[in-house]
């Protein structure tokens, strides 16, 4: 299995079913692996007067609350079903990211085959339970998070191998000097389980550098125009960009290969044309010795390795040799190793 690419249309449906068609197909041509949702009940997740992050008052000044603009944003069950149905018909794995637990439980009811958990909701160690209680495979971002605290979520799940961390940078946009990608390979490390990436930079090349660390998973938001009115709308890449990103990773993954250092199946034919070989520098005589100024290296690499160049100084010819012949150990008097 390669990279795993998710586009990630969060709320960039914008609270329309339409829109969340369009996105769909559109994610499909860009040739995606999965796309994830988020899925929530504004009552159980935010206070009403809970004030809005930096980048949701810049992106979407037209509410006053976090919950004004949720509820904008609300899928209802029968949303998620025609999202769902979409994405069998499209082939396209879905994925959901409950906020809380009503949330959890109609997720539950329309049959996915992972759970999302949120850099958001790393700490929420109840909803945690209640998803490892599904027995379904769970990715996490690890957002705003050091690793004492991914290390107690993790430590909530009792199969450790249907768990897959995602390094995440918990801006939109992040920065590329913010990213610290080298922290996927910490996770990695320290959890010795699956990693990958989410990616809030602008632009493709973070997304593309993760896969060629060993992401498992990328992760970008999704949408059909930067220019709609809603918060993550300018974090996201449009159809163009985001193909461009799934044709880049595929290049990357085909030529990470397997690690095991050869002559490829296509060099042989190069390598041929390009070493060398023992040749005779001018014509020698027999019985005359082999010295540097009448032995020479010289491609094609068809006939004595170079390794016996230096073996056969001050050896005699057995034979006569014509200048430019290949030197073969027959031509050696004596036993050259």
């Amino acid at each position: 299995m390669g990279v795993k690419i998710i586009a990630e249309i969060g709320v960039n449906h914008n609270g329309s079913r339409d829109l969340a068609g369009k996105l769909l197909q559109a994610a499909k041509e860009c040739g995606v692996d999965a796309v994830k949702i988020q899925v929530f009940k504004p009552e159980d997740m935010v206070l009403v007067s809970a004030d809005k992050a930096r980048y949701q008052k810049e992106t979407a000044p037209e509410f006053k609350t976090q919950f004004d603009m949720l509820k904008q944003y609300e899928l209802a069950y029968e949303d998620i079903l025609f999202i769902r149905d979409l994405c069998r018909k499209l082939d396209l794995e879905l994925i959901a990211t409950p906020f809380d637990f009503a949330s959890l439980e109609m997720i539950k009811k329309i049959g996915l085959e992972a759970i999302k958990v949120s850099s958001g909701d790393l700490t929420n160690i109840p909803l945690l339970q209640r998803i490892n209680d599904t027995g379904q495979k769970v990715i996490i971002s690890t957002g705003m998070a050091g690793l004492a605290e991914v290390e107690e979520a993790v430590s909530v799940f009792n199969d450790k191998s249907k768990v897959t961390l995602l390094h995440c940078t918990s801006n939109y946009p992040a920065k590329k000097e913010n990213v610290n990608l080298r922290a996927m390979i910490s996770l990695r490390h320290a959890f010795r389980l699956p990693v990958g990436y989410s990616d809030h930079t602008e632009g493709i090349e973070i997304a593309v550098a993760a896969a060629a660390l060993g992401a498992e998973i990328i992760e970008k938001h999704f949408t059909l125009d930067r220019n709609l009115p809603g918060p993550d709308h300018k974090a996201s890449l449009e159809p163009e960009e985001f193909a461009a990103m799934v044709k880049s990773i595929r290049h990357v993954e085909a030529a990470l290969g397997d690690g095991i250092k050869r002559c490829s199946d296509d060099e042989w034919e190069v390598r041929k044309a390009a070493r060398k070989s023992v040749v005779a520098a001018k014509e020698i005589k027999a019985g005359e010795l082999f010295t540097e100024n009448n032995l020479g290296l010289k491609r094609p690499g068809l006939g004595l390795h170079p390794r016996y160049y230096n073996l056969l100084i001050g050896r005699k010819a057995s034979v006569d040799i014509a200048k430019d012949e290949f030197i073969k150990l027959s031509m050696v008097e004596g036993e050259v190793v």
